[in-house]
């Protein structure tokens, strides 16, 4: 063991860079223990690498927390501290432990207690220390370890911690997406979704299909302006609002000019709007019910003729946007075979070349679309193939949320 020297006490503490790393790469150890002479009693250390570990010592808890400051990067402590019990041999370093979360610790112990070091390192400290072994070189290398295996250790929680989150969330933006409610329709469904967001399961449109006890299917797609948290969460609350308004009998106007209540109420600003299209098809399959805010109108493929925009001139506003808009709804023919595709903007938007600066558009999706069908794709496949050329038109992923909606159905043709 070294020759004790006079103990130094309120050494000036080391000045902590932003980030807490130390300038020059200087550490800061508090040391606990209650032997008159110290186990270390000098009042910095210096390694051959030239790192400086400034010591500050305590001789019982009560002191160690008053000189336990921020600048402090490691703390060791004496297992032999007065306070332990049989029952609770390492109460001393608990007790350090949940005093100072953050900062690394070290046991200290003597050579005959082997089985209470590692259960010292078992319950949080970061290594252990022998009393007899211990000189100068050895704890400022013990200290320099410890800090950055508490580093990597907080490091690594932090980041199972960010998975965690970002599995907690997956699971919450999927659950809040729509499952169709078709059970006795003779209609089929597809549909695909891919937020603008980064790393997002949801955005800011939103979509759902539904059928009532008289027979009627009803479908509607909207978009709320922007794709962050906020317009995702307002998304889904229209959703939901259609999907009772819906069951509660509300179609056309008024089911719309209600919404507009809902946004009304639940956006954080009078700037925020949304779009919609609503369709309503009947128990026959062969007419729909069309109503627009401010929305694109849908895009239909009957068989044996070219997909093509639904006919549709007097739509209303976005929702929001005028306080006493109204939404006429319009009888539309779809026959007896058909497909209807329903989109978002998100889809009309991209640029039609990665060298172009000009939109793909409506009448570019239309050209598209016949190209897919005339190869034969149909419900899921052409969706899957639509948002996948989209992107590769565009050069790139799409800023812009997009939800494409298909119903389809194989009934006498017409």
């Amino acid at each position: 063991m070294p020759v004790p020297v006079p103990r130094q006490r309120n050494v000036p503490a080391v000045e902590t860079a932003p980030g807490g790393t130390t300038s020059g790469g200087d550490l800061t150890l508090l040391i606990i223990e209650d032997d008159p002479a110290g186990t270390i009693s000098v009042p910095e250390l210096r390694d051959a690498a030239g790192t400086r570990v400034r010591i500050r010592t305590a001789r019982n808890l009560t002191e160690a927390e008053r000189l336990l400051t921020d600048d402090v990067h490691c703390v060791l402590v004496d297992l032999a501290l007065p306070g332990r019990t049989p029952d609770d041999e390492l109460g001393p370093l608990k007790h350090v432990l949940r005093l100072a979360p953050r900062h690394a610790v070290l046991a200290l112990t003597t050579s005959g207690d082997s089985e209470l070091a590692a259960e010292a390192v078992r319950v949080g400290a970061q290594d252990h220390l022998v009393r007899e072994e211990l000189d100068g070189r050895l704890l400022s290398r013990a200290v320099r370890y410890a800090v950055e295996r508490k580093r990597a250790d907080t490091a690594q929680v932090k980041l199972a911690e960010s998975r965690l989150r970002a599995q907690e969330n997956a699971r919450l933006e999927r659950g809040l997406l729509p499952t169709p409610l078709l059970e006795g329709s003779d209609l089929r469904f597809a549909a695909r979704y891919r937020p603008g967001r980064s790393r997002a399961l949801l955005g800011g449109d939103f979509y759902d299909t539904v059928r009532t006890p008289d027979g009627t299917v009803h479908a509607m797609i909207g978009d709320v302006c922007g794709h962050g948290p906020d317009e995702a969460a307002l998304g889904v609350e229209l959703r939901i609002a259609w999907r009772a308004l819906t069951f509660a009998g509300l179609c056309g106007d008024e089911l719309l000019s209600t919404l507009q209540q809902v946004l009304e109420h639940e956006r954080e600003s009078d700037e925020i709007f949304a779009t919609l299209c609503t369709v309503d098809i009947a128990p026959d399959g062969r007419r729909a019910g069309l109503c627009l805010a401010g929305h694109p109108t849908p895009l239909i493929a009957r068989h044996g003729r070219a997909a093509q925009l639904l006919p549709y001139d007097d739509g209303g506003p976005a929702l929001g946007l005028l306080p006493r808009a109204r939404w006429p709804r319009r009888q539309v023919e779809l026959g007896g075979a058909w497909s209807l595709m329903m989109y978002t903007d998100g889809l009309i938007e991209g640029r039609q070349g990665p060298d172009t600066k000009q939109r793909l558009g409506q009448d570019g999706m239309v050209e598209m679309i016949n190209r897919q069908l005339a190869a034969g794709l149909d419900g899921e496949s052409l969706l899957e193939a639509a948002v996948g050329e989209v992107r590769e038109l565009n050069g790139g992923e799409l800023t812009d949320d997009v939800a494409v909606l298909l119903l389809s159905r194989n009934g006498s043709r017409s």
